[in-house]
């Protein structure tokens, strides 16, 4: 079975990828963006996704699996909206950079970069791998 790929974006204050490290797992919550909410309905057990640090820090911090598919969002009454388990997976060796992301010819077309207010978006596998190579290796410094 082919995994997909994803991105979802948290901002730390709220939940960190350190927060999700200790909890052990987490149902991604929140979502209040149709578009978004679509894309969660989408996530399969056993997809990857990058979890992205938003406001502050703006980086990619860790890779993250879903652990559970789509059910309806436990803090809410409104039957709109979903959510989806996710677990740790590793943290990146570097946390990759928004501006790293954008200054990279290969990413340029990517839901981050092209609609950067979308929460929880969809990532092709070479994209996703991409990322994951600039996370190896500390960025240059100019």
């Amino acid at each position: 079975m082919a995994r997909s790929h994803w991105l979802v974006k948290s901002e730390p204050f709220k939940y960190s990828w350190d927060d999700l490290v200790k909890d052990g797992t987490t149902y991604w919550d929140g979502v209040r963006n149709y578009q978004a909410r679509n894309n969660l309905r989408e996530m399969k057990v056993g997809d990857y996704a990058l979890y992205y640090h938003s406001n502050e820090g703006k980086e990619v911090v860790g890779i993250a699996k879903v652990t559970r598919s789509a059910y309806p969002d436990p803090t809410t009454d409104d039957d709109r909206w979903v959510v989806v388990d996710v677990a740790p997976v590793k943290p990146l060796k570097n946390p990759v950079t928004l501006a790293q992301i954008k200054a990279d010819p290969k990413l340029q077309k990517i839901p981050l970069v092209t609609h950067s207010r979308l929460s929880v978006m969809p990532l092709a596998k070479s994209d996703f791998d991409r990322i994951l190579e600039l996370g190896k290796n500390p960025p240059t410094r100019r």
